[in-house]
């Protein structure tokens, strides 16, 4: 994973730097100079969104929503088929060459990418050593895969493993956890170590470097100010993640736009990157949001020690035909906006910007963006800051001046954090910064932004799985909600269809044809009910068609007979009692990654649970019923 994603970074930079030297070499018509920046990613997006779509239709998008997905136990067909690689590789490269005019990331195609070499990978262990499958050592792999993902993107060992246990597992196994920081630890060196080898750094070090003073980097009353920024993109975070929800679908209600996405993806993707590329032209609107910078050009700028306000004050410095390599901040600056109006007419309009990019059907990462938009936050509020204290804030008899670099990177790992539901990217900003000095104000941030986020609206990626149906298992919020009291005897399925063993092979039957379940509860007798065992539906109709001719005239064969020539059984090592509380059931299901289980009563089979029962059950609690 990490030469691949070292070779693509690479890729990339050259198509990059060849879209910019013909927008610059194009001439000084605005007709040509707007068709340069706007016909390439419009070109690049809709290769990637025909081709990938071609090849198959689950290498679009994030893939995180339903590697989570997997590791809840639930099996997605052909999602983790090897030949998804290549059309994710090609369609992500395609997607990170148009830049910032999309403003597109690359972290979740690499979990998805991460994740399918460690399913391949124990496909061909399995067959090399000839054991047979094992549904955990799978678990164990995929589990390891997805920090690796995380490992190389940001060659970040610590905060990928963290990172990837937070947003796609609801319990971890410590059994898992040396073998995805080895795993990851192995993937970040190498990614370093080929930018050393290939000559870009002279050393190992971090991807964006900030000089802030160690001695004292922030005084004791700031700390107020850090949790009220964390509350702030907290705030804001419920926003992003409640428009985008609603926004997806509404996509999918409109008939236009269902109609589009269901049928022309790739017209989509070009409407969408004509909009978002018009936009960032840098002569017209784009002039206003730093639209020349790259992402990382980005981050490096705003996590910039120096207040842009306090700098500019008595000064205004003109536009530059093209942006200075030793002061790429001043492309923050616009001489009748001021700082301040350029970061907010930024944050407002990638707000909306940001959503319809990832409404795109194209093999596309989305964390980065919603990081680099935390981090204009942080540096909004910073610059007010340091306009409120031009001379600092006095504590203990030193003044200290305000960093606006320190806040936004407070801001990128707060707004991050709330948009994903996890505390990881405090350490995440730490390691792609190498600065550790702001560990406590940044993670009272991410704590503040947490608490408002959780408590009001999912996760990002949970909302992608709602919008995308995917088999979700909601948690239990609250105590108000009264999981306790609430019964497997008051949402249990009851209507369960039971084999016996002395059932005759007619009536199995019918019950084969009559029903699509894939497995079926198997009793002792039709009396008893008593439950002993579960036989899968493959394995009950290869034995039938199978059937043995040798049987007497007149005999009359029933189930126990074609068990005892083979068909194999399995036995109920966990079931519930109809007196087991909701949040005992839930438990379980997380826990164990299960299904379905069997509801018995002194033995006797008397129901079934899933996660129909559940996610009902559940639902009711949350939104109760209007009485009557």
């Amino acid at each position: 994973m990490a030469l691949i994603s070292y070779a693509m970074n690479f890729a990339i930079g050259r198509v990059v730097r060849a879209h910019k030297w013909l927008y610059r070499e194009i001439g000084d018509g605005h007709l040509l100079r707007y068709l340069s920046w706007t016909v390439y990613p419009v070109a690049l997006l809709s290769f990637s969104s025909g081709f990938s779509q071609s090849i198959t239709p689950s290498s679009g998008g994030s893939g995180i929503p339903e590697v989570k997905t997997i590791l809840t136990g639930v099996v997605l067909e052909d999602y983790l088929d090897i030949k998804n690689f290549g059309a994710k590789v090609v369609g992500l490269s395609c997607t990170l060459a148009t830049g910032s005019t999309i403003f597109l990331g690359k972290l979740g195609p690499f979990v998805h990418l991460s994740v399918m070499i460690a399913a391949y990978l124990g496909r061909v262990r399995t067959k090399t050593v000839g054991e047979p499958e094992s549904k955990t050592k799978e678990m164990e792999l995929l589990a390891a895969g997805a920090a690796v993902g995380v490992a190389t993107v940001f060659a970040a060992p610590i905060s990928g493993v963290l990172f990837s246990i937070e947003v796609m597992s609801s319990h971890f196994s410590v059994w898992d956890y040396w073998r995805g920081f080895f795993a990851a630890t192995c993937g970040a060196f190498m990614f370093h170590l080929l930018a050393v080898f290939n000559n870009e750094q002279e050393t190992i070090t971090s991807i964006y470097k900030t000089s802030f003073p160690v001695d004292i980097p922030f005084d004791l009353p700031e700390i107020f100010f850090f949790v009220a920024l964390g509350a702030i993109c907290g705030t804001l975070s419920c926003g992003y993640n409640y428009s985008q929800r609603t926004f997806l679908f509404f996509l999918k209600a409109n008939g236009f736009t269902s109609k589009l996405l269901a049928t022309s993806k790739p017209l989509y993707s070009a409407l969408a990157a004509v909009v978002l590329a018009s936009i960032t032209y840098p002569p017209g609107v784009g002039h206003f949001m730093a639209s020349r910078l790259s992402m990382s050009e980005h981050l490096e700028t705003l996590f910039d020690n120096n207040s842009w306000a306090l700098m500019t004050k008595n000064s205004s410095p003109p536009w530059a035909a093209e942006p200075d390599p030793q002061k790429l901040w001043l492309e923050w600056c616009h001489p009748q906006l001021t700082v301040f109006g350029t970061l907010v007419f930024f944050l407002v309009m990638k707000f909306w910007m940001l959503i319809l990019a990832t409404t795109i059907p194209i093999p596309a990462g989305y964390f980065l963006p919603i990081f680099v938009y935390g981090a204009a936050i942080g540096r909004l509020f910073g610059e007010v800051l340091s306009v409120a204290f031009p001379e600092g804030i006095v504590a203990g008899g030193r003044v200290n001046p305000i960093m606006p670099g320190a806040y936004a990177l407070a801001g990128a790992a707060a707004f991050s954090g709330a948009v994903t539901h996890t505390l990881s990217t405090a350490l995440l900003a730490f390691e792609v910064t190498g600065q550790i000095v702001h560990a406590l104000p940044v993670l009272m941030a991410v704590l503040a932004a947490n608490a408002i986020s959780q408590s009001f609206q999912p996760s990002f990626y949970d909302g992608t799985i709602i919008v995308k149906k995917l088999p979700y298992l909601p948690w239990i919020r609250g105590r108000q909600i009264g999981s306790h009291s609430v019964t497997v005897g008051h949402f249990m399925n009851c209507a369960l269809t039971t084999l016996a063993k002395d059932m005759p092979l007619k009536e199995v039957i019918q019950v084969v044809i009559a029903t699509d379940v894939t497995q079926y509860p198997l009793v002792e007798t039709t009396e008893s009910q008593t439950l002993v065992g579960v036989v899968k539906r493959t394995h009950l109709v290869q034995a039938l068609q199978t059937e043995p001719a040798s049987w007497a005239p007149g005999q009359q064969p029933c189930l126990q007979d074609i068990l005892a020539n083979g068909c194999p059984t399995q036995p109920v090592t966990l079931q519930l009692s109809p007196e087991t509380s909701l949040h005992e059931t839930h438990n379980l299901f997380e826990l164990l990654n299960l299904q379905t289980l069997f509801v018995t009563s002194r033995g006797r089979a008397v129901g079934s649970v899933s996660w129909v029962e559940l996610k009902k059950a559940i639902s009711t609690l949350t939104n109760p019923p209007a009485p009557k």
